[in-house]
């Protein structure tokens, strides 16, 4: 019997390390992403957020869709500037991206919605990326 990791871990753990890796990333935010940020984390970051693990066999094959939030925090002055560059970096290095598990098969990861906020103190901006990855589970 193999023993085989979260499905939900293992994704988190590529995505993180390939938002990590993408240079025009983290030539804005350098390595500030995270999965819990420090309540002193310097603007701007990307933060790992919500996911939700659904069950969704395809014939014999155990398969679960992955729903993934991204959200990225900014203090830029200039308005939504920062943050949609951000976005759009998180969105360049993730939308179907080959991400390759440990334990498990990525069939595909792709962006569902992108929202942008101002957050009422007037100075923070505030992006939501979701995406859905389906993730095999090899028999």
């Amino acid at each position: 019997e193999k023993v085989m990791a979260n499905p939900d871990l293992e994704l988190q753990g590529a995505i993180v390390a390939r938002l990590k890796a993408r240079a025009a990333l983290t030539a804005i935010v350098a390595q500030r992403i995270y999965d819990r940020p420090p309540t002193s984390a310097p603007f701007p970051y990307v933060e790992y957020g919500e996911s939700q693990v659904i069950r969704d066999d395809v014939g014999c094959l155990k398969s679960n869709l992955i729903y993934v939030t991204i959200h990225v925090w900014s203090q830029y002055s200039g308005g939504f500037k920062e943050l949609k560059e951000i976005i759009h970096e998180v969105i360049e290095a993730l939308d179907e991206a080959p991400l390759v598990l440990p334990s498990h098969r990525l069939i595909s990861i792709t962006r569902q919605d992108t929202r942008h906020f101002k957050d009422p103190d007037e100075v923070t901006t505030h992006g939501v990326v979701e995406f859905v990855a389906r993730v095999e589970t090899p028999a």
